[in-house]
This record gives C-alpha cells, structure tokens and sequence, in this order.
C-alpha cells in the first residue's frame, strides 16, 4: 500500500438501503442464472426413473414410490444443503468457489511431506474441473433438446423443427452472454422466480390427493428402499443423480453472486419448491400408475398444461446458464493457476468480482453444445451422459474438501473421518451406479474429461518448462543493471523513454536484455513496469502507481508497479503519465515513449521434456492467449515486440 492509501479515511461503503437493493439483485440474479440447471430436473427425473424403456426400471409400487422419493429429499439435503451449501461454499478463494478455488488453497499450503499428496491432490481436482467444463457442454445441449421437444406436446408437427430450433436458441442464448451474468440474471430470475413458485403450487395441489406421501420425509423409507431392494435401488441411484445436477455450479458460481446470496435462494425458494413438486408427483403416481408417463406435467389442470410446457421450455433454456456461468469461472481460475494460458476477461459488475465473460470459452462452449445437438439429435441419447460428469465432480470435491478441512483449518481427524467418509461412502454409491451406464452414454463426459484435463496438464507442464528456460535466460535484474553500470555492454545513448514491461524487480526483461546486446544502445529514461490486479473494482489515481529508482537516481532507470481494478482496463500509457508526477519518475518524456514487449515464439526440440505429441498440443494451446498490446492498450505504433525463439 502507498502512503496515500494508508492516510485515507475508510470507505463507510453504500448505505443500507442500497445494500440491501444490492443484495435483493443478486438474490434474484442468482435465482436466475445459478439455480436453472437443478431447478428443472422436476420435469423428468421420476419419470425416467418408472422408465419402462431404462435399461433397469423400477416397479411402480407403493413402497418404491415412496423410497425413492424419500431417497430424492434425503440426497437434496446431504448432496446439496448440508455438503455444498453449508460446508463446501466454505472454502473460497478470495470469494470464487469451484473445484479451482479448493485447488488453489491446496497449492498455497504445499509444504514439507504433504507436497506429494497435495500435488496429486491437485492433479485430481484438475480433472474434476475437466468433468465440469464436460458438463458445461453437455447440459445446454441436453436443457435446450429436452425444452423444444416439449414443442411436440403442443402439436406433433413441430418434430422436424426441433433440431433447427434449438440451434437458433443456442446461438443466441452464447451471443447474449457478453451481456453479463448480471443483466441476464435481472432477465432470468423473475422467469425462474415464476418457476419456482409454479413447482410449490402444482406440489401442494399433488399433495393434497395423497397427504400420506408427507410420510417420505422420514429417512426410514430411504433406508428401506436402498437396503431392502438394493438389487433394483441401485440402478436407480443412477437417475437419481438427476435431481441434484447443477449442485457443482452453485459451488461454481459463488463468485458471480455471494455465498449468501446463492445460500439465501436456495434455503427460502428452490429447496422448498422442488421437495414439493418431488412429493406432489410422487402422490400423483401412487393415485394412479398411469400418471407415470408424465407426473410433472399432469400436476397441472387440463387447461394450464399448454402454458406450463411453455413455461418449463423457458426454465429449461436458462438452465443452461448455471453450467455456462460457471465454465467461465473455472477457465478463469485454471488461468490464474497456470493450467490455461492468458485468456480475455471481461469483468460485467462493479460489485461482484466474478460476474465475467469469457469470449474464447464461450465460442468454444456454442461449438462444442451445437456439434453434440447434431450428433445426439434428442435429449433421450444424452440423457445417461448426463450423471456422469456429475458424480464424477462432486465425488472430488468431497475428497479435496475433506484434505482442505483437516490440513488447512485443523479439523479434528475424527471429525474428517467420520464425516467425510460418510459423504464420500454417499458419493461412490452413485458413482459406482453410473458406471452401470457407460455403454449407454456415460461414456462421453469421461472422453470429454480426459481430452480437457489432457490439455490443462499439458499447458501446465509446458509452462513450467517455458518459464524456466525464461528466467534463466532472463538473468537476475541487479545483475544486469550492475554489468550496464560497468560499461557492459558498451552501448550508446539515445533520447527518448523505452518502457519494458515485466512481471516483476527480479529478472531482466528479455526485450531490454536484447535491444541492449544486440542493438548496443538504451534509452535516456528506462522505466520497467509491472502490471497488478487487485480484487477491487476501481483503484483511485492517488494510490495507481507505485515508482522506485533503480541503482543511482541519475542512471534514469525506474520500476513502476502499475495497480487495476478488476473493472478496469490495464491501460500502461496512462499509469505511466501519473507515474512521470511522482519524484521518482519526473524526467520522464512521455511524448517520445516506446514500449517493448517481450514475446516467446515456441517450437519443439529434441529435448525429452515431454512427449512429441504433448509438445505439439502445448504449442497449438499457446495460440489462443490474449494479444499483449492490446490488452494492455498500447500504441501499436510506438510498440516493439522482440523476440525470442525457445524450445520444448
């Protein structure tokens, strides 16, 4: 911190209404965006579980029905209430959640004989997030098929639309989400609000031709039914699996919305609605068995069958949104971690952190979603891929969740012991059950696993390798500048200000390490800056720049740490003309400045670094990084890039 910062007088931050505006935005943005995925699985969970055409349907009797709904509210309270939303979301990293976040408080606290473990830790937790970006593209894919079909219950004619349809919806709904997760959450969450109060009172109406379902809150019927029926319960805990995805994107999306917020919504509105909506078809199928076909849809009255089913397409589409949202906070974390390279950012709010937009995810979300639309053609082909990923998720962050709790907040071993064997026993149940399912499906979201977490890994390695042969080349920054004071290399003078950018005081940049040898000349005001991002949206301009000399004053040879918000744009020109108003920095010509940047052209080489084929995945990976000028808004035509050629 500057000394100006440190005199300031403290922010008294917005006032209390304005808060509490604030907080009522996000509660109905989260509504709108994070809770789309869970909150639709009412439409066809009990009915594919009294699936006769599922390769392991269940009897409709009376003792099934109500052990498996007592099994759905028992998994709802373990999975999502008391695992995710009052342990998990717990764990944060500086607010986000996800799986990245437990991955980053695991890399932080690596030390002594834990490194091995908390290595291979992190290496699992990588592809728990390979099975969520796999769940990113399977979702919309299957939320959008499965809502356009619902077209065809309103006029059969409608069939050969469905597949054109639901492209059109796809491609719109990735174009819109420049917009920002909280203008789409504004736009969304009155829809899903209706939703959600529609699920409560077809529940109740349910309810009340068969009160005696209220009886499959008792856990004994869950038991019951796992243990008393386990050759048919554990088939079923397959589709079970149904009713809580979307659990790893609420997690996901913490920092979009707030812990609180997305705990708020799900405590007062969606818990409640979907328990009811569960338990109002769970009468409806025990009134009649015929009602199985459809219970959801046959909870409402003739006459409001036709907006329900526009209504429920409407839900189903934003549904995608949650697993969207959070792609984009994974891909953002695996960034900053070093599993991705640089990637554009967009920030969309000025109070939450994590609202952003990733475009390169997001094309390659809508790319991936449409190919599976037109391979799969129904959401009924996507339908046992679905778990899958799920599962697969939840079952690491439990695992990475238990390690975080006993060796960074020194929880009882017990304690971890026993709970969390507990929740992963609950875990590997349903895992082990979607097994069951990989030649029916299950095995997409496991390639496409594999192929992300390949890449990551990949990227990983590689830039260990890069940044090593980097500093290396780069040399020490007090080393160089003593050998320039020395009269090496000998090189000539020339007016003007170069500026160097760099990741630090530690090494020399590479672009003034080479105009320097191989150009033999310097310029009369050197000035080396660094680039910060601080979890704020604004920094204001009395605390931006932070400027100390390097060797004598009159050397003309500065370092400036340049800090951002997380809002704004990292625009170099302009901390550099507030950094020439400070003492260290006057003499500054800021009219005849040149920028250079440093830039690393890869190739393989003969080295066995990695494998031929993981060098060359490496290589093509580092093509989407974002361009450097440009997102540091510097002038193209005062900008030189030098560079240099390395290999892996």
């Amino acid at each position: 911190m500057t000394a100006q910062s440190e005199a300031a007088a403290p922010d008294p931050g917005p006032a209390p209404t304005v808060r509490g505006t604030l907080r009522l935005a996000l509660v109905v943005g989260a509504l709108g965006v994070v809770f789309g995925d869970i909150g639709t699985s009412p439409i066809y969970a009990l009915q594919t579980l009294f699936n006769p055409a599922d390769p392991h349907p269940v009897p409709i009797d009376d003792n099934n029905v109500y052990g498996l709904v007592s099994v759905i509210f028992w998994s709802l309270m373990i999975v999502v209430t008391i695992f995710y939303v009052s342990l998990a979301m717990r764990a944060d990293n500086d607010g986000e959640g996800g799986i990245m976040a437990l991955i980053t408080l695991l890399r932080r606290h690596r030390t002594g004989r834990s490194r091995r473990t908390t290595l291979l830790l992190a290496a699992f937790g990588i592809f728990g997030a390979a099975l969520f970006l796999g769940d990113s593209m399977i979702t919309p894919a299957i939320s959008v098929l499965s809502a356009v079909e619902g077209l065809k219950v309103i006029d059969p004619r409608f069939d050969v639309w469905v597949i054109p349809i639901t492209a059109v919806i796809i491609v719109l709904l990735f174009g819109f989400q420049r917009k920002g997760t909280a203008t789409i959450g504004r736009l969304f969450g009155p829809v899903m609000i209706a939703w959600f109060l529609t699920l409560a009172v077809l529940g109740i109406g349910g309810i009340s031709t068969h009160p005696e379902i209220l009886r499959a809150l008792s856990p004994t019927y869950a038991v019951a039914f796992l243990f008393g029926h386990f050759h048919i319960a554990f088939f079923a805990l397959a589709a079970v699996v149904l009713t809580f995805t979307g659990a790893e994107a609420l997690y996901a999306d913490m920092g979009h919305f707030g812990r609180r917020n997305i705990t708020t919504g799900w405590i007062l509105l969606v818990f409640p609605a979907l328990l009811l909506n569960y338990m109002g078809q769970g009468a409806m199928i025990l009134q009649s068995p015929a009602n199985v076909s459809g219970p959801f849809f046959l909870l409402a009255p003739e006459w409001g069958r036709i907006p329900l089913t526009v209504l429920a397409t409407a839900a189903t589409v934003i549904a995608s949104q949650a697993v969207i949202t959070g792609a984009y906070s994974v891909a953002s974390q695996a960034s900053k971690l070093g599993y991705l390279p640089r990637l554009r950012i967009s920030h969309t709010s000025e109070h939450e952190i994590g609202q952003i937009y990733v475009p390169w995810i997001n094309w390659m979300l809508m790319v991936s979603v449409l190919t599976l639309v037109f391979a799969f053609r129904s959401s009924a082909s996507l339908a046992y891929a679905y778990g899958m990923a799920v599962i697969g998720t939840i079952t690491i962050v439990t695992v990475l969740y238990c390690y975080v709790a006993r060796r960074l907040w020194n929880a009882p071993r017990w304690l971890v012991l026993t709970g969390g064997g507990l929740l992963l026993a609950f875990d590997l149940l349903f895992l082990a059950a979607n097994t069951t399912k990989l030649v029916h499906g299950a095995w997409l979201p496991l390639v496409i696993g594999i192929t992300a977490f390949t890449v990551m890994v990949t990227w990983q390695r590689g830039r260990e390798i890069v940044t090593a042969e980097r500093l290396r080349r780069e040399g020490p920054l007090d080393e160089f500048l003593s050998r320039l004071q020395q009269g090496e290399p000998k090189v000539a003078q020339v007016p003007g200000t170069a500026v160097f950018l760099n990741r630090g005081t530690i090494t020399a940049p590479l672009a003034m390490r080479a105009n320097m040898e191989r150009n033999h000349v310097r310029h009369a005001k050197i000035v080396v800056m660094s680039v910060e991002t601080e979890p704020v949206p604004r920094v204001p301009d009395a605390e931006r720049v932070i400027v100390r000399c390097l060797g004598a004053a009159d050397e003309g040879i500065v370092h400036v740490t340049a800090r951002f918000g997380y809002m704004e744009p990292q625009d170099v020109p302009a901390a550099l003309r507030l950094a020439k108003e400070q003492t260290a920095g006057r003499g500054l010509k800021l009219r005849d400045t040149t920028y250079f940047l440093s830039t690393i052209q890869l190739r393989g080489g003969p080295e066995p670094t990695m494998a031929s084929w993981r060098k060359r995945l490496f290589i093509a990976t580092a093509h989407i990084t974002a361009d450097a000028a440009d997102h540091f808004k510097l002038p193209r035509d005062r900008t030189v890039i030098i560079g240099s050629q390395i290999e892996v």
